[in-house]
């Protein structure tokens, strides 16, 4: 089944009329006194969006091609790569607005992890460089508060 929704989402993407695209990407990050691997396993599940966003979240697994369905159904991402303290996913029903988002965690010196968590997506269906703005500006301040929520979950005894 995995297979089928995956071969979809790539056809979908590669059949889909050609259209004007501004991909734009950011990076948002925060250090946590807490190793990688404790707060990976604080925060890395590919559910743990639900403690750190604050959204519902449903899935089918923990690996890639697992699904998530978020906000009771009105999201669904599908995990399309994953390391040790890494994910990355695609929201792949939503072909007029590509996204990707990657949640990673490395080293940051002794005891110390980086949280950082970066986007990619069209920006060209979000209307004027006026929407952009405050759309970007949303979606920046939302996951700065999740890294907040990130790094406390990391640094809890």
């Amino acid at each position: 089944m995995k297979k089928i929704v995956m071969s979809a989402a790539l056809l979908a993407l590669l059949t889909a009329p050609a259209m004007a695209a501004d991909y734009t990407t950011f990076t948002l990050s925060t250090v946590a006194n807490a190793s990688p691997a404790k707060t990976w396993a604080k925060i890395g599940s590919f559910c743990a969006i639900h403690d750190w966003l604050g959204t519902t979240c449903e899935t089918t697994g923990n690996d890639v091609g697992s699904i998530r369905k978020l906000n009771n159904g009105a999201v669904t991402e599908m995990m399309v790569a994953k390391t040790p303290f890494s994910y990355t996913y695609i929201q792949p029903l939503n072909p007029s607005n590509l996204y990707h988002g990657t949640l990673q965690v490395e080293p940051a010196g002794a005891g110390k992890s980086r949280i950082t968590y970066t986007f990619l997506y069209d920006a060209e269906p979000l209307g004027d460089d006026a929407a952009r703005a405050k759309a970007r500006q949303g979606r920046t301040d939302r996951f700065n508060q999740a890294l907040a929520k990130m790094k406390e979950m990391a640094e809890a005894p």
